[in-house]
Formats: structure tokens, sequence, C-alpha cells
């Protein structure tokens, strides 16, 4: 049996997710392997050599879920270091999020996922979810445009 790279890495792995939202429901599925089983997140895996940032997203997207979905923008950067009892870095992850939405499939755990739902924010509070995925659902859905979420180049397009 090969040993995980990941475990005890010598260098960070770059990783991608996508909060996929339907209308006010996102995306969770429920992790069916380690390091994080048990958890609720939003899809994602690894970024295969050569391929570019979104099209891995889509891949694990479509691999976790059964959707087929289009990006919309990044909207975060999550650093993942897990460090074992020595203190040694044991994993060590960088996440590129996306926001984006459904296009076609049906939706099914496939993959690494032991469950896929649509979730209502406020029912996500009531999921084990990682610590990342609850910090970027606190800020609410990126693709509804609402004053706060607006910038000064955006409202001038608008008259």
């Amino acid at each position: 049996m090969v040993a995980d790279p990941r475990l005890y890495p010598d260098r960070p792995y770059l990783g991608v997710s996508v909060a996929v939202w339907r209308n006010d429901e996102v995306l969770l599925v429920q992790r069916g392997r380690p390091p994080n089983a048990g958890l609720w997140s939003f899809p994602g895996g690894g970024v295969k050599t050569g391929e570019r940032l979104e099209e891995a997203a889509r891949r694990e997207v479509r691999e976790e879920t059964g959707l087929d979905i289009a990006i919309s923008r990044r909207i975060d950067c999550a650093e993942i270091i897990a460090r074992d009892a020595d203190g040694r870095v044991e994993r060590h992850y960088v996440v590129i999020v996306f926001a984006g939405r459904p296009l076609a499939g049906a939706l099914r755990a496939g993959d690494d996922a032991a469950a896929a739902r649509f979730v209502p924010p406020a029912e996500s509070a009531q999921l084990d979810l990682t610590r990342d995925t609850r910090r970027i659902l606190a800020a609410g859905n990126p693709l509804v445009d609402t004053p706060a979420k607006r910038t000064p180049a955006r409202e001038a397009g608008t008259r």
C-alpha cells in the first residue's frame, strides 16, 4: 500500500470547493472519508496537475453530487493546517472557494461524499460543519446583490 502523500506533507496541497446556491439554499455534502469524515462542507477536492481551478471545481462538484454547475466567482481562500499531538504538520491544504449555481443533473451523494443535500442557511446551523464552511456561510449568499455587497464600480454601472 502506498502512503498518502497528503499525510505529513512536505508542501501544502491545492484544493477547490464550491458554495452552490439554488434560490435560498446551499449545497452541502457530508464527508465520507478522513480527515473530515462526518462533517458537512461545500463539495470540493484536490486540483489535478494541468487542471484549471474552475475546471477542478466543476469536476469535484459533479463527482461528489452528480450536478453540473456554473461558476460565478471566487469568494474565499481557506488555509487548513492540522497538527498532530507533537505539533508536526499532519495535513496542509490551501482551498480556493467559489460560488456557483446548479445547471443540470440529479442530486446524489457520490465519490467520497456520504450524503449531499440543499440546505437553508438557518438549518445549516444544526449541522456539524467544518470551521471554514461555517465562516463562509455566515457571510451570506454571495450571489445576492445587496447594498452592503455592492462595490462602487458595480453601482456606477447601474443607472
